[in-house]
């Protein structure tokens, strides 16, 4: 027996029993009945998913198994697919956010997903808002997450090394550069027609708000179905959009990020990037309400408060004292938008709010599509603390689910609207990784979080869970329990983690920082081999602390005040 075999068995003897369980199921997946293209996304990864006790273990069966359901066969290759009641890849989730998450679980998929935005993109430069197998749509714009973003974050986890068949290289990049570099320029050229410097919404679909107040007596799609006409007979459009603004302005500066790579110029980028963030404050902004409204064609502000805001915080619009008075008189409000089970896509003081969620409704109920956007506005911001808090509840309502829907209800958290829904898949898929799992990086390295799902409600709660991937070439495995986090390399105990922390670690391994990550100070220490100086002294880390260490030394510590939900204005 190798030196190392022996090591990691005495690791395994080692483990609380618990943990020893999710262990041996971690490593013994059945993949059988997923498709080749699912499964050897997983081996490639590395990803996997094991618990004891509850129902996770089904449910992430399950998930994988919905999600291979909306990987299908697109012009020889498999993409995604929305899924549920959705034909084809959509640009406002699909083709952005939702392929964000793939990326981590099947690259391969990913990058062929972002591609169909460039393969069919029209010839004077817009993009489609879905693609199906019919072929490109072109009624309306329907973009919310920035599409650089995600394309910029898959290039940084599989370009550099371009991993087998994950295809983000450079010629990848460009080829995505020059079309969203088109489709930039087609909206300066047709959604700014009032001269504001901001992007406007001509239709309720540009921005998929079906069935929410904010576009009541606007129509659905653009004139004749031509993204680029507005209805001259509809009252109020063309708005000046927030969403639509922020999601230009947060993408012309993440197409300056890929200029720079290519090398080439970035700062006309960054130049037009300020430009749409000073249109967006200028028009958009009360500071009243401290929050953003569209502004109509008369110039009168649009007063309906929904999910516009999270979209321009997950923008990475504003410092922290804008998202800490956002948390504060919004989003961790419970007369506002935080429900038991998730945000709401309208605030639940505004008397048109409307909580059904058994049809497809931007009018009250909690979407999915809301809550896998929402990670991007907390991590940005340095809220990972309140991000748990949001996160626990949901987990809770789609462990004990049948589906995977669109929507739920705020009060209860039963599953509604369709079922087969992609983007509820990953976002059970990412809450995981944030919660207890190996969560790659996109600067480089990974983070591994001690937030074990064992205080669940309604019978949910696992005793114990296992999450794998692989890092750079290395096989991490983090096991954790209602007591702390045991992360192994290559199957050797590397670090124990206290719960209540997350540690951000390099390539390699070294720990770089750790994170409070629960709603109170968790006094504790890191210990293994892979702790600063094999061990640190005991350490308080407050919510939403960040203690960064260089070359094993504390070099600095600090954080935003926990914010905990409100009740009321």
């Amino acid at each position: 027996m190798s030196d190392h075999s022996a090591r990691r068995d005495h690791a395994d003897q080692a483990l609380r029993p618990g943990l020893t369980e999710a262990l041996t199921r971690l490593r013994s997946p059945d993949r059988s009945l997923l498709s080749s293209t699912l499964a050897g996304g997983l081996a490639q990864t590395g990803a996997g998913f094991a618990a004891v006790g509850g129902p996770l273990q089904r449910r992430w069966e399950q998930a994988m198994l919905e999600l291979d359901a909306c990987i299908r066969d697109q012009r020889g290759v498999p993409v995604l697919h929305e899924g549920g009641a959705y034909d084809g890849a959509w640009i406002e989730s699909t083709g952005t956010i939702s392929a964000e998450v793939l990326s981590r679980f099947v690259p391969e998929v990913a990058t062929d997903t972002f591609s169909l935005w460039a393969e069919h993109q029209r010839e004077d430069g817009l993009i489609p808002y879905k693609v199906t197998q019919d072929g490109p749509a072109f009624s309306q714009i329907q973009i919310v997450t920035p599409l650089a973003r995600s394309v910029w974050t898959h290039h940084r986890l599989h370009g550099a090394e371009a991993g087998p068949g994950a295809g983000a290289d450079a010629t990848w990049l460009r080829r995505m550069y020059a079309a969203m570099s088109r489709n930039d320029d087609w909206l300066a050229r047709h959604r700014n027609t009032r001269g504001t410097g901001g992007v406007e919404a001509f239709c309720t679909f540009d921005t998929g708000h079906d069935l929410s107040p904010r576009f009541w007596f606007a129509p659905d799609r653009c004139l004749d179905g031509e993204a680029s006409r507005c209805d001259p007979e509809a009252p109020g459009v063309p708005y000046v959009a927030p969403d639509l603004t922020a999601n230009v302005a947060c993408q012309r500066a993440y197409l300056a990020l890929i200029a720079e790579e290519l090398g080439e110029d970035p700062e006309p980028w960054r130049q037009a990037a300020r430009t749409s963030l000073e249109a967006l404050f200028a028009q958009c902004w009360n500071s009243e309400d401290g929050t953003f409204y569209d502004l109509d064609a008369t110039g009168e502000p649009v007063r309906v408060l929904g999910d516009v805001l999270l979209r321009v915080l997950a923008c990475e619009v504003g410092d922290g004292d804008l998202f800490a008075e956002a948390l504060r008189r919004h989003l961790f409000n419970t007369a506002r938008f935080l429900a038991h089970y998730g945000f709401t896509s309208l605030a639940m003081d505004d008397p048109r709010f409307d909580a059904d969620h058994t049809r497809n409704s931007w009018g009250g109920p909690v979407n999915f599509l809301t809550m896998i956007r929402a990670p991007h506005a907390f991590e940005h911001h340095g809220r990972p603390a309140e991000l748990a808090v949001v996160t626990r509840p949901v987990l809770t309502a789609l462990a004990v689910a049948e589906s995977f829907p669109q929507c739920l209800d705020p009060w209860s958290g039963e599953a509604g609207y369709t079922s087969g829904y992609s983007p509820a898949v990953l976002w059970m898929l990412d809450a995981v990784e944030r919660l207890c799992g190996v969560l790659p990086l996109p600067l480089g390295g990974f983070a591994v979080t001690s937030l074990a799902p064992t205080r669940l409600d309604h019978g949910a709660a696992a005793q114990a869970v296992a999450c794998s991937r692989r890092v750079a070439g290395t096989a991490w495995e983090a096991l954790s329990d209602d007591v702390g986090t045991v992360l192994l390399r290559e199957g050797v105990e590397h670090l124990s983690i206290p719960r209540g922390w997350r540690v951000e670690l390099d390539g390699l391994g070294a720990v770089t920082a750790v994170v409070g990550v629960a709603p109170h100070p968790v006094t504790g220490r890191l210990d293994g081999p892979g702790a600063p100086g094999g061990g640190t002294e005991e350490l308080t880390v407050a919510p939403d602390e960040r203690i960064r260490w260089e070359a094993g030394v504390v070099v600095d510590r600090g954080g935003p005040e926990f914010i905990a939900p409100r009740h009321g204005r």
